[in-house]
């Protein structure tokens, strides 16, 4: 989700919110699945607010388009000046997503970057980034095999469960999901944890709360502490909401254990179902 619209600068607890938010929300999507959702999200570090995130999305027919926006706001913005934008769109084929173009553009007070990847049914075709990051030493390394049957980040935002299945939390939450991020490949691990009851603007009902676990494959430094951090941390969960007919589900809320604390994104305005269009979102 918004994990590759934050920028680098924020490199001590970006890993981690970059894995929990982009990679636990996508499987396959029925062809005639309709849908939208849109949602604006508090982001704060210890309980200490860091800014804003809004993410929107539409499945319309064999379609879908996605959006996010990012601004870091209060300390984290006199720090970095952070904020940043990503869009993914794709086709639904034989009942799967397959994600065709994915950009993502981030900025801080010393720099802009933006990640480019183009796709077909899954595979990766072509990725550009600019300014190229450092080559650094100890990097497992991306071989094809990495890029292909993956989702771009945001197209990991919707998970999909058979008819009736939205609300078998053990259904919803049981698989694993693989993500490739430009210069990353991960799978993210769900189980089910339980089911609890919200209320924000535009959305009273249930969500389904699974637990996470990163498991990274390629691209990462397997010696960084940050990286086994998150190898080992057992304090990560998600929330998700049904979308639309029910056939598939968005993420409501986010929470996340740091190497300097708790990082939770949840919704305070939260819209599913209808005719939202993907540029409803409110920043």
């Amino acid at each position: 989700m918004f994990p590759a619209i934050f920028p680098a600068a924020q490199r001590r607890w970006r890993l981690a919110v970059a894995f929990l938010l982009t990679a636990p929300f996508a499987s396959a999507l029925p062809a005639a699945a309709q849908g939208s959702f849109s949602g604006v999200y508090n982001v704060s570090l210890i309980g200490l607010s860091l800014g804003t995130a809004t993410v929107s999305g539409k499945v319309s027919g064999n379609d879908y388009r996605i959006e996010a926006y990012a601004n870091l706001t209060g300390l984290a913005s006199a720090v970095s000046g952070a904020k940043g934008s990503a869009v993914s769109s794709g086709a639904i084929q034989n009942g799967q997503l397959a994600p065709s173009a994915y950009a993502t553009s981030s900025s801080n007070s010393k720099e802009t970057r933006t990640v480019r990847i183009g796709m077909a049914a899954g595979t990766v075709k072509a990725v550009d980034i600019q300014p190229p990051f450092d080559e650094q030493a100890g990097r497992v390394p991306l071989t094809d095999a990495h890029r292909r049957n993956i989702l771009d980040p945001l197209s990991a935002l919707i998970m999909t469960v058979k008819p009736g299945d939205a609300s078998n939390g053990a259904a919803v939450c049981r698989r694993s999901i693989p993500v490739f991020d430009g210069y990353t490949r991960f799978n993210v691990d769900l189980g089910y944890v339980g089911t609890r009851q919200v209320a924000a603007q535009g959305y009273n009902g249930p969500v389904i709360v699974c637990n996470a676990r990163y498991k990274p494959i390629a691209g990462h430094r397997p010696n960084r502490k940050a990286t086994q951090f998150m190898i080992d941390n057992k304090d990560m969960e998600v929330w998700l909401a049904p979308l639309g007919d029910g056939r598939a589900m968005v993420p409501y809320r986010i929470a996340v254990r740091t190497m300097v604390g708790m990082t939770v994104i949840e919704a305070r305005r939260f819209q599913v179902g209808g005719d939202t269009p993907a540029s409803a979102a409110q920043r």
